[in-house]
């Protein structure tokens, strides 16, 4: 086949992705699991990304960034305005690499799907979306803007050649869309599953200095937007400390800026004693804090993108503790997680319940964490990977099955 290729003679691809490349954030993770199962499969990847970001060595895979824009040095989750001249960079820097080289695939992530739209027919690319979540929840209630947003996505399924869907609900929206298109529905794998267990050392290391006389933990990580329903954590942090005041609340991640504002908000409810920020941290530290925990909570409050949080949460093996809404209960059941009204009285009584019980709470992990090994390991996940590639690139083989089994 006429086509350029990877470190071991399969297909190379283009990639563009519209995010900071690499940044400690879900869709970020997202991109990186994705690259590394298709230069672990033997392709290789050439990624268009934003400036901002650091760079990550794997086998294969060689990263193109837009020039840098100086009045633009971070770009925060979800819609901003700062995406209009960094999304139009990258539409340049993708049209210069497919000019320059000779591409037969085309994956795109996000809203970059718009810019497959336009340039797969023209340089005949076999354009396959990432389809991360539904785009119209991330720009506000403004309705005019939703439905330009749901315009533009529509245009994006139809015009793409296959779809990966990070979870069922969007890709019950893309099949809904187009009907007779590809649709696959390939969940992330955990971001620490390549990460050593944590050494019982460094765990009691880190419990002296969040909990040193034997305080239970409650632990959350992720970022601190306010969709992730930090302040409900806090107040329902109020009711726990109340009952049990040697609770103690640690929550890993956010910026500085989004760190302080919660702080106040500690301070002015009360429970700043009890509240350890800790900010971001390297994702090698994970394994740790997650075994530091007596009960892990994703207090999220609308949406439904699922978190990649809690593939990470369910495969440590501790209690998950996660709003009763459908960003969670396209995974999560209360087979393997204690699931709660998203109301700070319902997430301080599944707290209660999980400090309390602790046969349960044991019960909880086991199951979450052989939950997460059958259905969301590295594993199973770059098997899916595999046959999609193999159904994509022509190839042969079929994975169309993925999506029925999970379907079902």
């Amino acid at each position: 086949m006429n086509m350029q290729t990877g470190h071991s003679g399969a297909a190379r691809i283009l990639m563009v992705a519209p995010q900071p490349f690499f940044a400690p954030r879900g869709a970020a993770f997202c991109v990186y699991q994705y690259i590394n199962a298709l230069v672990t499969l033997g392709y290789g990847v050439d990624l268009v990304t934003y400036s901002i970001g650091e760079d990550v060595a794997l086998p294969g895979l060689t990263i193109y960034r837009t020039p840098a824009l100086p009045f633009v040095r971070a770009v925060k989750p979800g819609f901003s305005l700062a995406k209009f001249p960094l999304d139009l960079l990258l539409f340049l820097t993708a049209l210069w690499r497919l000019c320059r080289g000779r591409y037969r695939y085309l994956h795109t992530h996000e809203e970059a799907a718009l810019i497959g739209a336009l340039l797969a027919p023209l340089f005949r690319c076999r354009h396959l979306y990432y389809m991360h979540c539904d785009l119209s929840q991330l720009v506000g209630e403004n309705p005019l803007v939703v439905s330009c947003v749901r315009a533009a996505q529509a245009l994006m399924i139809r015009c793409a050649d296959a779809i990966v869907a990070f979870y069922p609900e969007c890709a019950g929206k893309a099949k809904k869309i187009a009907p007779r298109k590809s649709v696959y529905v390939i969940l992330p794998a955990p971001v620490d599953a390549a990460l050593s267990p944590p050494s019982q050392v460094d765990v009691e290391k880190l419990r002296q200095q969040w909990a040193p006389n034997g305080s239970p933990i409650i632990l959350y990580t992720g970022t601190l937007e306010k969709y992730q329903g930090i302040d409900l954590l806090l107040r329902s942090a109020a009711l726990v400390t109340e009952v049990l005041p040697a609770a103690r609340y640690v929550i890993v991640g956010g910026t500085p800026e989004q760190v302080e504002r919660f702080r106040e908000l500690a301070r002015q409810i009360g429970v700043e004693k009890h509240v350890h920020f800790v900010g971001q941290r390297p994702l090698q530290e994970m394994p740790c804090y997650m075994a530091l925990a007596d009960v892990l909570v994703s207090p999220r409050t609308g949406g439904t993108h699922t978190p990649l949080k809690l593939y990470t949460y369910l495969r440590s093996g501790r209690p998950v503790l996660a709003t009763d809404i459908l960003s969670h209960t396209q995974v999560l059941s209360p087979a393997i997680a204690m699931l709660a009204p998203p109301t700070p009285q319902g997430l301080a009584q599944g707290t209660l319940s999980l400090l309390r019980d602790a046969i349960r709470a044991e019960e909880l992990g086991k199951r979450g964490q052989h939950f997460a090994n059958e259905h969301y390991s590295w594993d199973v996940f770059l098997e899916k990977n595999r046959q999609l590639s193999e159904e994509f690139m022509n190839t042969g083989g079929s994975c169309q099955a993925f999506f029925n089994d999970f379907d079902e």
